[in-house]
């Protein structure tokens, strides 16, 4: 079934599509910006250059405040990102391929840390080190009718090797991850939803850049402390025991109380209107 293409209007630069990886707000709804991949010939997959890229724009992405929700999509339909640049690893030596795995690990880890919610909108293939991008996101969108999500390293005579071994299982359980790296399976979108790989997938007529998006306006219409501190609190509760966890929650809740933001939505509950939020 076809798809129709992304509809957002996003910002861009003749420049930004020169590069394999940069950043586009989405200029209907300035609190959300993307982060595009851009290597359509190649269906996303992770060279030196996109890597270096991705970080870039990631680095750029943990500082700016006004970021309320980051969506991780690509620029063309029906793509997402198939993994490393297998045509480009061939010509590195080991020490290379080591190099490439550190950075692409410390990429994925300010992923995973940065403070607004991150949203992955999977139109397309997502295998080996692209779904470790997804899986390093907070939520993750599967268009309708992808058929190729998986960790098939096991295949190549490896293992993932940028977070899929433990991100998966943190997610799925050991049983359900052993299964899908053991067997490198692809899942379908959803196939993915029921394993619970991904969190939505989207209506047959919608991109899951057009499901996230939509996902991404109700989150960014919170008051964004408050968003940025719960995503603070729940992504530390596993590495605490519970009641440091509660200790935790309170104290990042009182941070929040002398808050301009939770100030007006106290006025505009009494006023009767939507409060306007300004991350303050």
């Amino acid at each position: 079934m076809l798809r129709r293409a992304f509809t957002a209007p996003l910002r861009s630069s003749a420049r930004s599509y020169s590069q394999q990886a940069f950043l586009e707000p989405v200029s209907t709804q300035p609190a959300i910006t993307c982060l595009s991949l851009n290597r359509p010939e190649a269906k996303n997959a992770i060279s030196l250059t996109l890597l270096k890229e991705l970080r870039e724009s990631l680095e750029t992405v943990k500082s700016d405040a006004s970021i309320r929700t980051l969506i991780l999509r690509s620029t063309s339909p029906n793509s997402f990102c198939a993994g490393a640049d297998l045509v480009e690893r061939r010509t590195m030596s080991d020490s290379q391929v080591a190099a490439f795995l550190t950075d692409l690990r410390a990429a994925l880890g300010v992923l995973e840390s940065l403070p607004m919610p991150t949203i992955a909108a999977i139109d397309g293939p997502a295998l080996g080190g692209g779904l470790e991008m997804a899986l390093a996101c907070d939520l993750r969108v599967a268009a309708f009718n992808v058929q190729k999500i998986g960790l098939p390293e096991t295949g190549l005579g490896i293992i993932p090797g940028a977070g899929g071994t433990q991100r998966a299982t943190r997610l799925l359980g050991q049983s359900k991850a052993k299964d899908l790296i053991f067997t490198g399976r692809s899942l379908n979108a959803q196939d993915a939803f029921e394993w619970g790989l991904v969190d939505y997938v989207s209506d047959p007529e919608q991109t899951a850049f057009d499901k996230a998006l939509a996902l991404g306006e109700m989150i960014a219409r919170n008051a964004p402390l408050a968003v940025r501190a719960a995503k603070l609190v729940i992504s530390r509760s596993e590495d605490l025991p519970l009641e440091t966890g509660l200790d935790f929650e309170r104290a990042t809740y009182n941070l929040l109380i002398p808050s301009r933001d939770r100030v007006e939505a106290l006025q505009a509950f009494k006023e009767k209107r939507k409060p306007q939020f300004k991350g303050e």
